[in-house]
């Protein structure tokens, strides 16, 4: 690996790409410690120490890197294009236009492309509309003043310093993507969560000196952390292989096709998006608690759905295994891949092509879902356990874990077949990363 490594930076083109993708990185880590005009950005932080755990607020903090509870100019982060995207695929799934825009091939794509940006423009303008009224409602709430001067021109200014950032750090990705290594959106996010990680691990060797943890336990959190971390890699490249044949046809005066290979169905084919929709809803209650303190009613609803209860675990792990069928089901057709195979001279073996092939696809992935949707459940709820019911200081699992994995493997991955392509060997003894294959049947 540390081969692999050395000769990634001896390549001139790949060496460019990597340090053009670290300096983007560190552009936008600086621009988190720039602050919104008008903004005591330390009484924010003392509200959202005491005031925003298991709320909306500390859910969009974490995909923001942090920069949403200190007010910075990336407060929004990049959550305006990914429920952009979000929108304008599900829209695809229900709306015939965008239908036909997902089939029109390269054109179609920049179409969207397109759509996604403006959309990106027009959410962030009202998110920052939402985020002025709402430090402007804080004078009220925490001791200091979070806004000195309240009124129409700093909340035109936050509208306009946001969604500034926003479209900012939505270039930044875009630059990443084309001119560096991996999938810039993805790598932005991944290095907002893991800029957390110094935190974490400072509160926890200062709780081992104060003697609140035992060193035996974080030993055997440790190993646990490596293990549960091994299990997330393993399940994140799980698949299904479907074989797949293609019969021989004359083109010209030569025989083409006959050839033999697989479509690889995955165990976790919608990704994170259930775990951030289920995230959405089930910490409703708790936002809700933040607004009307007074209401014995709401009162006590937050503490029905207190994080770390049975009823918030049970709730959450079953909205998790609903919205990963729901999501893989808009985002998979087996329709239409049985018919394009069907189109190309491609069948599964012993099944007739078309509707059989799209319910025989149908069938494989509803089987395999189930699995899926259970890890993701676990997953989703292991940091709810280690924190409200094992006392671990802090936030390991959930949706970070799996940004962290899928994004770190993606980047290797495009590393290596730069690697490869050169006659250099990749990071594994065998020259290539291999996918470890679930069988699901």
């Amino acid at each position: 690996m540390f081969g692999a490594i050395q000769s990634a930076f001896r390549i001139p083109e790949l060496k460019r790409r990597i340090f053009w993708t670290l300096g983007i990185l560190f552009v936008y880590r600086l621009g988190g410690h720039i602050p919104t005009p008008g903004v005591d950005g330390g009484a924010l932080a003392s509200f959202f120490e005491s005031q925003t755990s298991g709320t909306i607020f500390e859910l969009y903090d974490l995909f923001a890197g942090g920069n949403f509870s200190k007010a910075t100019i990336f407060a929004l982060g990049i959550m305006p294009y990914i429920s952009a995207s979000i929108i304008l695929q599900l829209f695809g799934a229900v709306i015939p236009y965008f239908e036909r825009l997902q089939k029109e091939g390269e054109e179609g794509r920049k179409r969207i492309t397109q759509y996604t940006r403006y959309s990106t423009v027009g959410l962030a303008a009202v998110q920052a509309i939402g985020i002025a009224f709402f430090l402007e409602s804080l004078n009220n709430q925490v001791p200091g003043t979070v806004v000195e001067h309240t009124g129409l021109g700093f909340r035109a200014l936050t509208v306009l310093t946001l969604t500034t950032g926003t479209m900012f750090v939505m270039w930044l990705g875009e630059m990443i993507t084309e001119r560096g290594i991996g999938n810039g959106i993805s790598l932005i996010i991944m290095i907002g969560i893991v800029s957390q990680f110094p935190y974490d691990v400072l509160n926890t060797i200062r709780g081992a000196q104060q003697g609140t943890l035992n060193p035996l336990f974080l030993v055997l959190l440790a190993v646990g952390m490596f293990a549960i971390t091994m299990f997330v890699v393993w399940v994140n490249n799980a698949h299904r292989r479907v074989p797949v044949q293609y019969a021989r046809k004359m083109v010209g005066r030569k025989m083409v096709g006959g050839q033999s290979t697989h479509l690889p169905l995955r165990v976790i084919t919608a990704g994170v998006i259930p775990i951030i929709f289920a995230q959405s809803i089930i910490i409703a209650p708790s936002t809700l608690g933040s607004f009307f303190q007074n209401s014995d009613l709401v009162t006590s609803i937050v503490g029905l759905f207190r994080p770390g209860g049975l009823t918030y675990l049970v709730t959450y792990a079953a909205l998790i295994i609903f919205f990963t069928y729901f999501y893989t089901a808009i985002t998979f057709n087996p329709v239409d891949l049985a018919e394009n195979m069907k189109k190309f001279g491609g069948f599964v073996p012993g099944i007739q092509p078309g509707k059989h092939t799209a319910d025989y696809l149908d069938k494989i992935l509803l089987r395999i879902t189930l699995p899926g949707a259970l890890f993701l459940a676990a997953i989703a709820v292991l940091p709810d356990i280690l924190i409200y019911r094992a006392g671990v200081p802090f936030y390991f699992g959930g949706t970070s874990l799996l940004i962290i994995v899928s994004v770190c493997l993606d980047t290797l991955k495009q590393i290596e077949s730069h690697l490869l392509m050169r006659h250099y060997d990749g990071f594994m003894k065998r020259g290539r990363m291999k996918a470890q294959g679930m069988r699901t049947r």
